[in-house]
């Protein structure tokens, strides 16, 4: 009969996870803190603490179920600090004969797992479950696609689900109500306040571990407030439907100077971490509109994100990688500002993003689209270097959203697969979406100047830049008449003006970790440097 070591990744916490199913006599259930984990980027210590505190109370239920568990501390002395290293150790001391473990969320672990598939001590790869699509299935949806639109996936998957559908057709007539979603905060009501999980016994020796062992990362561990239980995140989501939901879909676009989350749900790391399914949260929202407590617009527009671009960018991830993670369509080779890591900046809507960042290991969507992203591919960042970092210093990253997010629509680096044009802006955008722009010595209606906005130039400069890929694109082509009828004169201001912003710029030659996936990004080939885009 066999003996497996089941191995529980950080972000598979959920008991219904294929691999604890129908376990077999004599079954060990491994759960694995490792420094490599915590340092392959630089991850921010709250999203450290905030993964080793789950998996410290998901391994106690575990054990209250009566299954046999074997928790290796971080600070454990025959540690090997490196996960699969750590689970064959595991299971030559407990004698087990093959390693069982779910689809991981990065390619890495998935390559470093399938290399072993054969070896002498086997590990067999399971097929997560807790999504609504597989890479099969969605491999399957995108055969024969020039261009596997989100809208085009996200009606199949409403169809297939029965999310906000009657009779074949979207409920209220419309399948987006995007057009809806985009007010600035000017008219919103009063915000919410936050719901605070108090830090329990395992979760303060979790800080201080973190504390001793990343505290030189970015980011602070004060007033840390993560949901790390099931029964945590449940009261999170239900908070959320109670406070927040009505307005989301309003102000989800919006920006505001001193409120991280407006009316923004925080649910993606508990989502991440298995702490909530996918299925449980997307029907819970849409009973808030069926029962008259939510509108259309802001439960679409929720239901959208977990249903549709969740499951979207996973398929893209899995369907595409490893060759994804090298895309650079725009060849672009700087280095990662140095203000993502100082907050240094007198761009007053870039340092508040990052301060919160730094503060909160989140940033709401539209911060790291418009503010963080928009600024790095305005500025010709390299894909790697900005990518690395979203990985590094929000909670709720892992490598299957993280990456095509930022790489394909913060950065338009996959040639336009996941989006029919770049989303670049100008400081106006950043005026008219948050109240930033008064606390800022730089003027958002003035182009070039001592106190013009850089965004500004930056922006018509990158749209010089890039010509050549982007004037034939038929949604930026009111964008270049417009640069067309610009004089020459402001033209060359402009250009000016924005490359002495971008000389004057402190950027990385090199990331300023030195991870233990180093080996593997050269072996892909990526690489990064300071120069001119």
């Amino acid at each position: 009969m066999s003996k497996p070591l089941i191995l529980v990744l950080g972000d598979q916490l959920s008991h219904d996870l294929p691999s604890l199913q129908a376990l077999p006599d004599g079954a060990v259930i491994a759960l694995c803190e490792v420094a490599d984990e915590g340092r392959y980027v630089p991850h921010h210590p709250q999203k450290i603490a905030m993964m080793l505190a789950a998996m410290r109370h998901f391994a106690d239920e575990l054990r209250a179920r009566g299954l046999r568990v074997h928790y290796s501390a971080l600070d454990a002395p025959d540690n090997t600090q490196s996960l699969v290293s750590e689970a064959e150790r595991l299971a030559r001391y407990y004698g087990c004969d093959e390693i069982r473990v779910v689809r991981p969320g990065e390619w890495r672990l998935w390559e470093a797992f399938k290399a072993r598939e054969a070896g002498p001590l086997p590990c067999r790869l399971l097929e997560d479950n807790r999504f609504y699509t597989t890479p099969e299935a969605f491999a399957a949806w995108m055969r024969g696609r020039k261009q596997p639109r989100l809208e085009h996936f996200y009606r199949a998957q409403r169809r297939a689900t029965g999310l906000l559908m009657e009779a074949g057709a979207p409920l209220g007539g419309k399948w987006n109500y995007d057009a809806d979603n985009r007010h600035p905060l000017a008219d919103a009501p009063p915000l919410p306040a936050p719901l605070r999980h108090a830090p329990d016994a395992i979760t303060r020796d979790v800080l201080e571990l973190v504390a001793e062992h990343f505290g030189e990362h970015f980011g602070r561990l004060e007033d840390f407030d993560w949901p790390v239980t099931r029964a945590q995140a449940r009261a999170e989501l239900a908070d959320f439907l109670e406070t927040r939901l009505a307005h989301f879909g309003r102000y989800q676009d919006a920006i505001s100077d001193e409120a991280p989350r407006l009316f923004h749900s925080r649910l993606a790391a508990a989502l991440n971490l298995g702490l909530l399914s996918p299925r449980e949260t997307c029907e819970a929202a849409e009973r808030e509109y069926l029962e008259g407590r939510a509108p259309l617009n802001s439960v679409e527009g929720f239901i959208r994100q977990i249903l549709g671009w969740r499951e979207y960018v996973r398929g893209l991830y899995w369907t595409r990688m490893p060759d994804y993670k090298r895309g650079n369509h725009l060849e672009a080779s700087r280095g990662l500002p140095s203000c993502y890591w100082s907050g240094d900046t007198e761009l007053h809507c870039l340092r508040r993003a990052i301060e919160m960042t730094r503060d909160h290991a989140y940033a709401h969507h539209i911060q790291r689209l418009m503010v963080t992203g928009n600024f790095a591919l305005l500025c010709g960042v390299a894909p790697q270097a900005l990518c690395d970092w979203y990985l590094a210093v929000y909670a709720d990253a892992c490598e299957w959203v993280e990456l095509p997010n930022t790489l394909g629509m913060v950065l338009h680096a996959d040639g336009g697969l996941m989006g029919s044009k770049p989303y670049c802006a100008s400081g106006k955008y950043i005026d008219r979406m948050s109240d930033h722009c008064r606390h800022c010595r730089y003027d958002p209606k003035r182009v070039t100047g001592t106190h013009a906005c850089p965004l500004n130039a930056l922006y018509w400069h990158f749209l010089m830049r890039h010509r050549d890929r982007l004037a034939s694109n038929p949604r930026m082509r009111l964008i270049y008449a417009g640069l067309e009828r610009m004089g020459e004169a402001k033209r060359e201001a402009i250009r000016q003006q924005a490359e002495a912003f971008l000389e004057g710029l402190a950027c990385e030659t090199a990331p300023r970790w030195a991870g233990g996936d180093q080996a593997h990004q050269h072996a892909l080939g990526y690489r990064y440097r300071e120069s001119s885009p």
